[in-house]
């Protein structure tokens, strides 16, 4: 599925929104607060963890052998490698990651790996997040209406952090393709 979307506005409607453009801005500004907020205290509440930590656990779930580079981790769990970092050493001490060295040529990098423990706890965690997330979103949608929405958050993380766009594309066809759905 391709993304692409409109032009950049003239100079003179860069200033000002359109009443449109400010009533889906307010929207979209809402939602981008409270929506988070809504998943990550399910989270916290069944399973301990926050969502970036649940982002984490789910990234390498989906991985190649339940492993990433820490700096692709980053970009798909949309953090920092700082931030990363510490959730990872949490996510270690609770025995659900752990770091590995690896060399790819000359280069060595550092790998975070779903360890079996942490696979188990994702996959219980996982029906009341997807609960929660069907309550929600979905449960609020057409079946148009969740085509629309991958459509549209896939050409705003594109505009908004480009790497972090590719990567998420990518992890999309590769979910795909595992669950026989391209």
């Amino acid at each position: 599925m391709g993304v692409s979307g409109p032009t950049a506005p003239s100079d003179d409607k860069a200033t000002r929104f359109s009443d449109d453009e400010r009533g889906a801005w307010m929207a979209l500004s809402a939602m981008l607060v409270a929506l988070p907020a809504a998943i990550d205290a399910q989270l916290k509440r069944d399973t301990g963890i926050n969502y970036f930590e649940y982002s984490i656990l789910g990234a390498l779930q989906r991985a190649e052998n339940r492993a990433m580079q820490m700096s692709t981790l980053a970009l798909l769990a949309a953090g920092s490698l700082s931030r990363l970092s510490h959730a990872v050493t949490r996510l270690e001490n609770q025995g659900w990651v752990q770091r590995r060295q690896q060399s790819i040529g000359s280069i060595r990098c550092t790998e975070a790996v779903l360890t079996d423990t942490g696979a188990t706890m994702l996959d219980s965690a996982a029906a009341e997040h997807v609960r929660e997330a069907r309550r929600l979103v979905f449960d609020n949608l057409t079946p148009d209406e969740v085509r629309q929405l991958e459509t549209i958050s896939r050409r705003l993380v594109l505009a908004a952090a480009p790497d972090t766009g590719a990567a998420l594309g990518a992890a999309i066809q590769n979910a795909c393709t595992q669950h026989g759905t391209c």
